[in-house]
């Protein structure tokens, strides 16, 4: 886009803050989209929990932001390279009187909100049919104010953040600071919380799969928003942005269900679901460095690692109810790690991938990145986890598990069979 005109600026400035306004609904809709993909993997006894867990997230994550998240994600640096300075209800964007506000600053701000927002979403999956939702609201906002805001400063804020500015590690729209982190989260939760009653493969089917599916739909239609809507701005990054977003996924939907027909004799819906949001995952980092070819490689290879390491937790042990690590911890690994081999990235105008570049520096930067990220993470999420367990209790009893934690937590049920 060529300006000739302060006009011209002017309304380039309009069509971005519209643009990202419009990204930001986009993404908003993802949580809601990740309440119905979980909400129909789970028993039927507990998908009012599992999709309360989501809109929880919302109203907790939503507020926080307003109140102070926000500052602590892009404010002034309040510690150099790691911390910002908090801004209270937005403050600053909203002009010395208080009362004027800046169009493509809180636009901005409203489009960062929806990321910490899913980010938190996300991390519900590994705790399905077991966690006390007093004790996950708690958990939410401990959690996202300690872990996801400076991670958010350290990756997003491209002129502050270490991850950023001084790494130079490319993660357009949050392999490290969404997936890595909600995965690592997720991992610690369930670690924390231990395993369901009568855990073993195959102890549950999901109990809705045409939910699940339509949840697969909302994410990769939000997913166009989360990923081009990073550019905040309408031009070619975006665009590119726009088609790795539905090549990737696409590819990584082919991926994972070769590997199901290979492994189990029969492509699944919920396979094909799953690997779309692991397509969606892996490229979500990446998207505005890949050329569409190698985006759909890393779709392939996502979709099938992933769908490999779903698996894990029966080997490993623990039990991680929706499989937020296979998919978001495996899947953001892999697509920030592709950019150190296929990425045409540049730092100070010299191309730093191995492919483009023949250097091995991106990848080592993105590899810091992404183990920083994940090692922060969960820890933080372990201790966190740990103490709401020691105190108040996370997780309900057997019994109330067995019996259904819809009713138990909620007083309500899923579906009514009953007729008057």
């Amino acid at each position: 886009m060529v300006f000739h005109t302060a006009a011209d600026y002017a309304e380039a400035g309009t069509v971005n803050s519209l643009w990202l306004l419009v990204a930001a609904a986009l993404v908003l809709l993802m949580t809601p989209g990740v309440a119905f993909f979980y909400g129909g993997m789970v028993r039927a006894k507990s998908v009012i929990s599992m999709m309360m867990m989501s809109f929880g997230a919302m109203a907790i994550v939503g507020v926080l932001w307003v109140f102070y998240g926000y500052g602590l994600a892009f404010g002034t640096p309040l510690i150099p390279h790691v911390l910002g300075t908090p801004d209270w209800f937005l403050s600053s964007l909203m002009g010395k009187d208080g009362m004027t506000p800046d169009l493509s600053g809180l636009a901005f701000a409203g489009f960062q909100a929806t990321f910490a927002i899913i980010t938190v979403a996300l991390i519900s999956g590994a705790i399905a049919d077991r966690a006390k939702f007093g004790s996950w609201m708690v958990f939410a906002a401990v959690w996202v104010t300690v872990v996801y805001f400076p991670v958010a400063f350290w990756v997003f804020n491209l002129s502050e953040g270490w991850i950023a500015s001084v790494l130079h590690v490319n993660d357009f729209a949050g392999g490290t600071a969404v997936h890595i982190n909600a995965g690592a989260a997720g991992l610690a939760l369930a670690l924390v919380l231990g395993k369901r009653v009568g855990f073993q493969k195959g102890m549950s089917k999901p109990h809705n799969v045409p939910l699940t599916l339509l949840g697969a739909a909302l994410l990769w239609f939000g997913w166009f928003g989360f990923n081009a809507g990073s550019e905040a701005a309408v031009d070619g990054v975006a665009a590119i942005a726009w088609v790795n977003t539905l090549a990737a996924p696409a590819a990584a939907t082919i991926g994972w269900l070769v590997i199901e027909k290979i492994r189990d004799g029969k492509p699944t819906s919920i396979g094909a679901a799953s690997g779309a949001v692991a397509g969606l995952v892996a490229i979500t980092p990446a998207c505005n460095i890949l050329t569409p070819f190698w985006a759909i490689v890393l779709g392939l290879v996502a979709g099938a690692v992933c769908a490999l390491a779903v698996d894990l937790k029966f080997r490993l042990g623990f039990d991680d109810s929706l499989d937020v690590v296979g998919i978001h911890l495996v899947g953001g690994l892999i697509g920030t790690l592709w950019i150190g081999f296929f990425g045409f990235t540049k730092v100070d105008g010299k191309f730093t991938s191995l492919l483009y570049g023949g250097s091995w520096s991106q990848l080592g930067a993105q590899a810091i990145g992404a183990f920083s990220v994940l090692i922060y993470s969960f820890v933080l999420a372990y201790a966190i986890g740990w103490v709401i367990q020691k105190t108040m209790g996370f997780r309900i009893t057997n019994e109330d598990e067995l019996a259904g934690v819809d009713t138990i937590v909620h007083g309500e049920e899923g579906y009514s069979l009953e007729t008057v």
